[in-house]
């Protein structure tokens, strides 16, 4: 039996966001298209949900932690480069309109910004994991007091281990006391990521859904009316590839909420409400069948993931059989977090369907992975006890900082008995080997 109980709290926003179509989300606030650049939308200014106070004779000693890194400049320069060639091409060619002046002048300022910056965290990703850390603090401070230990582990991704290093200065700010370590090492990448190299069982699923999602995009998105605005003949405007100059533009417009230097700068205008939606929903199937728990990779994404929720589960019951205090903070990306999320069953993340017509209506990856999006399993015992049995000992999710909806039947509001959740998943981890390699 699945999601019996919920907060009163937890209830309410998802009932209100439910309340609004995903098209009248995305048009909202259009920086929700997106996708997976989607900056953390929980600024110092932003309200988040009260949480559920720990129940009578309980408190917080423990928190395992998944998190991806904050808000990023774009992994590759060609995504950069691509459009600034094509639009350069036309401007030699006299095919430009004033529009299309304009928008190569905003695609080279972008260029010449990403000089040697491709992939790295930007100022809102580092600022996002910093404001992270001192609400994590405040909303559990037995986890945090004294000197209680902090294990801090990144990939080996610069951004990662940057966007570690921001929320373990807070911490140590926070608490002087805290003995923290960081670490970021190839050694723990069979865990922290879902694998490097080529040969891994993510990539084998990615390349088998290429076919699909090219063909969604061909069918679906017609670049006329983008490229009219922007070149003056339509006979010159078919010799270039706009289906792939309104997707470079649109990605590059997207990603700008990460920075505060583009602030000054929107490119949502060229495109229409229904563009946008439509771009958002391709990039959505993409995000979905790649990386979620979609029939059409066979279920099998989120089992990439296998080692990662291992190695939470190990931890923490190291942690409950020490009775010390602290957490185990992990620092990695979105296709780990995603398919880690769809593993747990946490929310709607697990959405399954065929019909990616209507996929929308029920999963979205902007509540999925935005930028700096993260995990806390957060460990309860009796007030005045230290080491306890695992039996006695209640825990709850917060995804992305609100309560989630559980796999299983919970205790008293958002919290549930570890060894329920425990070994409710120990119980899915007990797959077919072969789906856990290529």
């Amino acid at each position: 039996m699945k999601r019996l109980a919920i907060s009163l709290v937890a209830a309410f926003v998802v009932l209100s966001l439910g309340a609004v179509s995903p098209r009248g989300q995305v048009l909202a606030n259009l920086d929700r298209s997106a996708s997976n650049h989607y900056a953390y939308p929980y600024p110092a200014d932003a309200a988040l949900p009260t949480l559920t106070a720990a129940p009578a004779g309980y408190e917080a000693f423990h928190i395992e932690h998944y998190g991806r890194h904050g808000s990023r400049w774009l992994t590759n320069g060609k995504y950069y480069e691509r459009p600034v060639n094509a639009l350069r091409q036309a401007r030699h060619d006299r095919q430009l309109t004033l529009q299309g002046e304009r928008l190569l002048r905003q695609m080279e300022r972008v260029l010449d910004a990403s000089r040697d910056r491709v992939g790295d965290l930007t100022d809102v990703g580092a600022e996002q994991h910093r404001l992270i850390a001192r609400r994590m603090f405040g909303n559990f401070p037995t986890v945090f007091s004294g000197d209680a230990r902090v294990d801090a582990r990144s990939t080996v991704v610069l951004r990662c281990i940057l966007s570690m290093q921001n929320e373990t200065m807070v911490l140590r700010q926070l608490n002087p006391r805290l003995r923290i370590t960081t670490d970021a090492s190839y050694h723990d990448m069979p865990y922290m990521g879902w694998g490097y190299g080529e040969d891994t069982l993510a990539n084998h699923i990615r390349e088998a859904q290429r076919p699909l999602t090219d063909s969604l995009y061909a069918t679906l998105l017609h670049p006329e009316r983008f490229m009219h605005q922007i070149v003056a003949d339509s006979a010159y405007a078919a010799s270039i590839d706009g289906r792939q100059l309104m997707r470079d533009v649109f990605d590059i417009g997207g990603s700008l909420q990460g920075m505060r230097q583009f602030d000054d700068m929107s490119l949502y205008h060229l495109f229409t409400n229904d563009e946008i939606f439509l771009l958002w929903r391709l990039k959505n199937i993409y995000w979905y069948v790649n990386w979620a728990n979609s029939p059409t990779n066979g279920n099998r994404m989120p089992y990439i993931e296998r080692a990662l929720l291992q190695n939470i589960i190990a931890s923490a019951d190291t942690a409950i059989a020490a009775g010390a205090r602290g957490a185990n903070l992990r620092f990695g990306h979105e296709t780990c977090l995603g398919p880690l999320a769809c593993l747990m069953e946490l929310d709607s993340a697990n959405y399954s369907c065929d019909d990616l017509d209507n996929l929308h209506e029920h999963w979205q990856d902007y509540n999925i992975f935005p930028k700096a999006c993260n995990i806390q399993v957060v460990f309860y015992r009796p007030v005045g006890t230290q080491a306890v049995d695992a039996a006695d000992v209640l825990v709850k999710v917060l995804y992305n900082e609100h309560e989630a909806l559980l796999p299983v039947p919970t205790a008293s509001g958002p919290y549930c008995r570890w060894t329920d959740l425990r070994d409710y998943y120990r119980s899915k981890l007990a797959i077919p080997t072969d789906w856990s390699a290529p």
